[in-house]
């Protein structure tokens, strides 16, 4: 079975945990027992999310000021092979000697045009006062947002359109690796005018959307996407709250679902059970094997 695995962020960092690098690297190592299990036995494509890690080089690289802070699409590319890196080394030390992996830094090609850009929502870096919010809002011409009591600088969250790297991963997958890529979604890039020229660009990809993308164009047979909570949940955070076995993009499309949370992932989920009439699960990292198996999780299977 080809399976991509979209992990979340606790795969790197547990809710309230320090973004030290101990923590990533234990977190890391909980994760890849798992997923060496699972690669005894199929074809497997993994993808990750980096808000944390993105959001650390933002905060350091607004700490050092001799140089203009680097942009979105560079530090995409830093935490994919950052994160790339843990999740191989830990994956080969459970693996026979042998068995191929592979990180690719994955450029996902978005679309100049899409409305995201006119309206960023994704909060990055540091948390600014009024005043300061204002400052670096004129000097660095970023869009600015209100986070809490204070600022943040927001991004655009632009649709994924086209990945750029699937004849690599194909082939790769052809030969028994294991590969990771689409980290946080890929690095974002436009064509230029010319229609040919690639360029990055200022946005940070839904990293769910684009794992629901690669597993469609690898035609993968089940898309997992493993988060810190074990199903989906309708009423979440009530005291009617109630777990989800069972369901269909159309039995989902009738509930609404938190934006930044578990609801880009349904999104992505429904997205990918609806264009390919196969199974996608939502659920926690520490039972993947059950989720895979049918037997934890929430289970999204078509209409």
């Amino acid at each position: 079975m080809k399976v991509v695995v979209a992990l979340g962020g606790n795969a790197l960092l547990r809710r309230g945990q320090v973004l030290s690098a101990p923590n990533q690297l234990e977190n890391i190592r909980r994760a890849a027992a798992q997923l060496a299990r699972m690669a005894a036995s199929h074809e497997l494509v993994l993808t990750h999310g980096n808000g944390p890690q993105v959001g650390l080089l933002a905060l350091q690289g607004v700490a050092y000021d001799a140089v203009e802070p680097y942009p979105m699409d560079v530090l995409g590319a830093e935490t994919e092979g950052m994160i790339g890196y843990l999740l191989e080394q830990e994956l080969a030390n459970l693996l026979p000697p042998g068995r191929a992996i592979a990180t690719l830094l994955t450029r996902v090609e978005v679309d100049p045009a899409d409305p995201a850009f006119a309206k960023p929502t994704k909060p990055i870096g540091p948390v600014y006062s009024d005043e300061e919010a204002t400052r670096v809002a004129a000097t660095r011409h970023w869009s600015i947002a209100p986070d809490g009591a204070g600022f943040r600088r927001v991004v655009a969250s632009p649709v994924p359109r086209r990945i750029l790297s699937l004849d690599p991963i194909r082939w790769l997958l052809e030969r028994g690796a294991i590969v990771i890529a689409a980290g946080g979604g890929g690095i974002p890039v436009v064509r230029g005018s010319d229609g040919h020229n690639l360029l990055g660009v200022e946005a940070v990809i839904d990293k769910d959307l684009c794992s629901a993308l690669l597993a469609r164009e690898l035609h993968a047979d089940c898309l997992v996407i493993a988060t810190d909570v074990d199903a989906v949940y309708l009423d979440w955070g009530l005291p009617e709250q109630r777990p989800l076995g069972k369901t269909s993009p159309q039995a989902l499309a009738g509930n609404a679902f938190a934006a930044g949370s578990m609801g880009p992932k349904v999104h992505a989920a429904a997205q990918f059970v609806q264009a390919t009439g196969k199974r996608a699960v939502i659920g926690t990292l520490g039972r993947i094997e059950d989720m895979l198996a049918g037997t934890a999780g929430t289970q999204i299977v078509p209409d």
